[in-house]
This record gives structure tokens, C-alpha cells and sequence, in this order.
């Protein structure tokens, strides 16, 4: 009895023992086998990863030449007015479809699907269902889409394999454009998005293909890796935090590529139906006529026509509440809650609702009271807490650096179409270390990267702010100097700034991302505080 539980124990991951929302799948692309699988046909939700499908319609209404890469795509306040990640778009603008485009693949920006939602189908519950057939058609026979963001809604669901297909399928089926899914930074109306994806440019060959977060989804991550004559495709679901799903990325990747084939491509090419028109219409010179004049009580079989002389004007409505879910089937998301202070170094009325239990946290934020939070930010205000605020020295001119991005190469690669059945090389693990998956990421960070960014960021986790300014330069150089003055305290940590309205007033936000934990956000905070910095913790 107790070997054949160890034999059970030692064919499941460990992060699928942990973590009950895991799962993850590695496809080897050039066989279409499948090298390693857990709860890899179990419904999850597909939180952001939704939008590799938007994209994939996206390219096929430009294939179609029914858009081009410069249309002008309006957005109307319903699309502007979707939940953070988002790139901010303002009701009655207009943005072209490639920035649309890039905007989906680094900002992961809700508005913009939705933009590309109505623009293309006239709603989003249309365009929808529109994901779903093709979804079908690509053989992901147990994805449904309800939206084209992947914001929570209980009747969205997907399977880690549904999205390793749907991640072969589009850069097999356009590779003229998935070249998109490299892009590591995208400049708009004067504001620099980084790719949410960590993986691009610190793990060797990892050339796309998009993240997703939602609380009931957990952490996801769907991956495409080319090295050394070999590509794989995976998939992982579920992670804790965004750190977490990474590292496992990684262990997948350096156990299984290594397993993929390097020979000539045998899988069989991915069922790609024809793109479909936005809308159809008979035309006038087209339709047939009937072969005789109809008698009166008597038919002639003649087929009886309509015809349309133009489309009927069509609505824009929003998208339908959330239902119940599934059952035990998948998590039932929770209801949104409000994750940002009304104003920086402000005591704020009421202040926002605490998660119960913040994902990688060793201890839950239940242990501190709301009024003992409020006692502590009028603390904090007042300069009779332990730090006292840092005081805003006058505006000066701080030199940013701008990323520029240049042109992706794409190659173009004629698939053959072999037929043959996909097989399960293996469905066991390989052992391999945290540390060692480490070793894999090149860490280039050895510079200060500031975000601007008028929203959150879509992996959230824990932050600290240390100051709201008057100008967005005074913020930046505020973080510089903490970074500088606070050592090894924030070593990795991200220096970020976003405005926020404020009595009327546009105040900047300085603030780090990036912690997994709210001990480690808080061992920063009390390292600033030493550094003569005041500071506050915050989870968003």
C-alpha cells in the first residue's frame, strides 16, 4: 500500500500537489507529441491568455484584407470604460490596428480588445462567439469564450491543452504577424509598455506568447520555445504568483525541450477554416428568380428570395453579467473589489477592501484591523510615526531613456502536411531544481527601469510607495536616489510611477513592484524608512 501511494506521489509534479488550481502541458511542435501533461484537459480559466484568441480573429480580418495594420478602430465608452490593464483609450478616439495589436501583446490592455471586439463584430458578445467557433474549428473543443479581454466570467473556460493548441496554431497559421508576440516594449502617445511575458529575452529561445491573470485563474503562461533545431509549446495554469509560474516555466522548458524532436516536422497541420466575413448579404444582381409566376393555391416549388439592400444598423451593448459557474468543475471567480487609494499620503474615508489571502503570503492580512491600518496612514501624514515624509525637492529635468524597438524578422515556414496519430511520449515529470531552472534566466536588470503607466500592472502582487509628486520627473528621481540609498532591500524591484487624480490636482505615485510576499514588501519599506524615506505597503 505504501509503495503504490509513493508511485502515485512520484508521477504528479509537486506544484500540482500544492496547488490545486495547477495545471500545464509541453507539446513538441515538430511531432505534435505530447511530452508532459498535468490536469492538462481540466477546465481552468483562461484569464488574459483569451486575447491570443482576439488576436488570432485580429489576423484573420487582416488576411482577409477587410482591415489593414493602419484601419482606425473608434472606441466607444463602453470600450473605454473596461477594468484595468488598459492603455487608457478615451470614448470617440480612434487607434490603428497595429497598435491595437501591440497593445494586447505588452500591456495585456482590456480597452483595446473591446475595441477590437466592436469594431469588428459589433459587440463583444458577438465577437465571442465568433472566438468559439473558431476555437472549434481549430479543434478546442472544450474552450468557450464570453468575452474578448478574459476579465472574470464564470462560463469563460479553457484547458491548458485547448491553449497549447491555440498557441501552435497561430504561428503556424500566420507567421507574418506573430512576430508581434516578441515585442519586449511598445511606446504610446508618449508612454513606454513593457511585456508583461519576464521570459522574452532572459531565457534562450523563448519567442512569445502571453500571460494571464485573474484571482480565480491564478497565475498563466503560454510559452513558445525554438533552440537548437527543436520547438516546443507549453502551457502553464494556475501559478500562485507570477514569480512561481515563471520558475516552473522554466523547469519545463530545460526537462523537456531537450526531449523534442530536431528532425523534419511529422505533426499534422492544425485545421485552419477559412476567414469568416464580418457580416453577409444578398446582393440584388445576384439573387435567383423563380421559374414560373406562383399561382394562387398553387405552388410552383419556386424558392422564395429576401434580399437585403444593406446591413441593418447594429448596436453596441454590453457585455452580459457573469453566471454561476460549473460547479466543482472550476473556482468560481470573486466579485471585483476596489484595489487603489482614493489619493496618495491622503487619509482616505474608507479605505479599500484587504484580500483575504495574497497570493504567496506567509501570514493573512485578517491579523490587522481596517482601523489600525487608518491610525497608521494618519501617522504617516501627521510625521508621527517612525519615518517621516520625505519632502519633495523642486522639479528638475531628469534624462529618461526611451526603448526603441526595431523591426522583428519574421521567416516564414512552409509546414508539411503529414498525417499521422500525435502520441504521448511521457507523462512523467523530470526532476528539476529550483536553482537549476535559475540558472536559465539571464538577468540583465543592471539598469533602473522606470513605468509610466496610467494603470496597475496585469500581474499584481505587492508594492511600495513612497511618495506622491507633483511631477512625474520628481517621482522618477525620487526613486532613483531610494533604489541608490536602499541597497539590497530593493534589488530587483521595479521603480514605477502613475498618475492619480487627486482634489482636482494630478499628483505621480513613486512606487517599487514586484514583491512576491508582503513580509518582503514590508522588509523594504522598514529598509527606506532606515534611508530616512517614508513608506507604506500595499497589495494591487
Amino acid at each position: 500500500m505504501g509503495l503504490g501511494l509513493l508511485l502515485v506521489s512520484l508521477s504528479i509534479p509537486a506544484t500540482a500537489l500544492a496547488n490545486s488550481k495547477y495545471a500545464g502541458i509541453v507539446i513538441d511542435a515538430k511531432t505534435g507529441k505530447t511530452l508532459y501533461s498535468s490536469s492538462a484537459d481540466a477546465y481552468r480559466y483562461p484569464a488574459s491568455l483569451t486575447k491570443i484568441m482576439t488576436l488570432y480573429v485580429v489576423f484573420e480580418e487582416l488576411e482577409a484584407g477587410r482591415l489593414s495594420l493602419n484601419s482606425a478602430l473608434t472606441v466607444s465608452k463602453y470600450a473605454s470604460g473596461r477594468p484595468p490593464t488598459k492603455l487608457g483609450l478615451k470614448p470617440g478616439q480612434t487607434i490603428k490596428v497595429k497598435d491595437a495589436i501591440l497593445g494586447l501583446v505588452t500591456k495585456s490592455a482590456n480597452d483595446a480588445s473591446t475595441v477590437i471586439a466592436e469594431n469588428i463584430s459589433g459587440s463583444e458578445a458577438r465577437f465571442a462567439e465568433r472566438m468559439t467557433r473558431t476555437a472549434r474549428s481549430l479543434g478546442m473543443s472544450k474552450t468557450t469564450f464570453r468575452n474578448p479581454h478574459g476579465l472574470p466570467d464564470s462560463r469563460q473556460r479553457t484547458t491548458a491543452r485547448d491553449m497549447a493548441t491555440l498557441g501552435r496554431a497561430i504561428q503556424e497559421h500566420f507567421p507574418q504577424y506573430y512576430g508581434y508576440f516578441k515585442t519586449r516594449a511598445y511606446k504610446y502617445k508618449g508612454r513606454t509598455y513593457a511585456n508583461h511575458n519576464k521570459l522574452l529575452g532572459r531565457v534562450k529561445g523563448v519567442d512569445g506568447i502571453k500571460t494571464g491573470y485573474t484571482r480565480a485563474s491564478g497565475f498563466n503562461l503560454v510559452s513558445s520555445v525554438k533552440r537548437n533545431g527543436r520547438h516546443i509549446v507549453a502551457v502553464v495554469m494556475g501559478g500562485r504568483t507570477g514569480s512561481s509560474r515563471d520558475a516552473q516555466m522554466v523547469k519545463l522548458i530545460k526537462g523537456y525541450l531537450p526531449k523534442a524532436s530536431r528532425g523534419a516536422r511529422t505533426a499534422p497541420a492544425i485545421a485552419k477554416r477559412g476567414a469568416q466575413p464580418s457580416f453577409q448579404a444578398a446582393k440584388l444582381d445576384t439573387v435567383p428568380l423563380p421559374t414560373a409566376k406562383p399561382q394562387t393555391g398553387k405552388s410552383t416549388g419556386a424558392p422564395m428570395v429576401l434580399a437585403l439592400t444593406a446591413p441593418a444598423p447594429v448596436s453596441v451593448v454590453p457585455a452580459p453579467p457573469p453566471v454561476p459557474g460549473f460547479g466543482d468543475a472550476v473556482p468560481v471567480p470573486p466579485k471585483m473589489v476596489k484595489q487603489r487609494f482614493d489619493a496618495a499620503f491622503a487619509v482616505a474615508t474608507s479605505l479599500p477592501p484587504i484580500p483575504p489571502q495574497s497570493p504567496g503570503a506567509s501570514f493573512t492580512t485578517n491579523s490587522i484591523s481596517r482601523a489600525e491600518l487608518l491610525q497608521a496612514a494618519k501617522k504617516e501624514v501627521s510625521g508621527t510615526g517612525k519615518g517621516q515624509p520625505a519632502s519633495v525637492q523642486p522639479a528638475r529635468t531628469v534624462k529618461v531613456e526611451t526603448i526603441r524597438i526595431d523591426p522583428v524578422p519574421v521567416t516564414v515556414v512552409k509546414a508539411d502536411n503529414v498525417a499521422g496519430a500525435t502520441k504521448v511520449a511521457s507523462t512523467a515529470p523530470v526532476s528539476v531544481s529550483a536553482e537549476q531552472a535559475a540558472t536559465e534566466i539571464e538577468d540583465k536588470d543592471d539598469t533602473v527601469t522606470v513605468a509610466t503607466s496610467d494603470t496597475q500592472e496585469a500581474d499584481p502582487g505587492w508594492q511600495v510607495q513612497i511618495a506622491a509628486t507633483e511631477t512625474e520627473n520628481q517621482a522618477i528621481e525620487m526613486l532613483k536616489n531610494a533604489k541608490a540609498r536602499a541597497g539590497s532591500a530593493l534589488r530587483g524591484r521595479k521603480p514605477y510611477t502613475e498618475p492619480v487624480e487627486s482634489g482636482g490636482q494630478t499628483l505621480y505615485r513613486a512606487r517599487f513592484v514586484g514583491f512576491d510576499t508582503k513580509s518582503a514588501a514590508w522588509k523594504a519599506c522598514s529598509s527606506l524608512k532606515k534611508a530616512k524615506y517614508a513608506c507604506f505597503a500595499i497589495y494591487q
